[in-house]
């Protein structure tokens, strides 16, 4: 935490955001440590990626590398302003990117619906600028779409867990949810930021199970909704 910064809780504009620059200023690997894909790409014909922001990226990125149909993952910032920031940079909240992991996925393999559902149960979607002892523009929630059916996806599955969330007594999701167009592009972390949990297995991470549900494809029949959400696996919390 940065004492009286106030871009800790206030979104910077693009007039206060760092400049950043026009090129990336540090390595980052070509192979995903655990999955052995291409970091960066190319990925087989039909891959789609789906950016997921849910606190510190540390964590998160390991649920979605767990999940089944997952070409890669990646860690970054997106949602701002600043041009390939740093670290250093996003921490201070004036890049205005959020911690966001990158998810590649085989849409024959899993879907929008299913890596959201994920999303939704894995963290606290209500907290605004914060996400646990993180706090911060840069630890918000945050969903950017590459697709139409990823972005109606999105929105269909706020609306559900918006109920599950409220009938448990908690208050209105913050989670933004715009597309890449709009967001801008995904900026890669640094090396020792991806699969950091693979890297250092006792890490900090602050994500696991929320206990309450999202639920998904309602409108498909009873046997295929059993099917949908039995393809979601989960890490152990911690």
């Amino acid at each position: 935490m940065l004492f009286g910064n106030r871009f800790k809780t206030e979104m910077v504009t693009a007039a206060d955001a760092l400049p950043g620059r026009p090129t990336r200023p540090f390595f980052v690997p070509r192979t995903h440590e655990v999955l052995g894909t291409p970091l960066e790409g190319p990925w087989p014909e039909g891959t789609q990626t789906l950016s997921l922001a849910m606190g510190c990226f540390w964590g998160a990125e390991r649920i979605f590398w767990r999940q089944p149909g997952v070409v890669t993952t990646a860690v970054g910032y997106q949602g701002g302003f600043t041009e390939n920031p740093t670290y250093e940079e996003s921490v201070t909240g004036r890049t205005g990117h959020a911690e966001t992991v990158l998810v590649a996925y085989d849409p024959e393999q899993t879907s929008a619906e299913q890596l959201l559902k994920v999303f939704w149960e894995n963290h606290d979607p209500t907290q605004g600028y914060r996400q646990g002892n993180d706090r911060g523009t840069e630890y918000r929630s945050a969903i950017y779409t590459s697709t139409d059916e990823q972005l109606r996806a999105a929105q269909q599955t706020r609306e559900t867990f918006q109920a599950e969330v409220t009938a448990h007594g908690h208050g209105q999701i913050t989670t933004e949810i715009r597309p890449v167009s709009e967001a801008g592009p995904f900026y890669y972390a640094e090396d020792h930021h991806q699969q950091y949990l693979h890297k250092i297995p006792n890490g900090y991470c602050t994500h696991g199970p929320n206990g309450l549900t999202c639920q998904i494809g309602l409108a498909a029949p009873a046997a295929d909704r059993r099917r949908l959400i039995a393809r979601v696996s989960y890490p152990p919390a911690g």
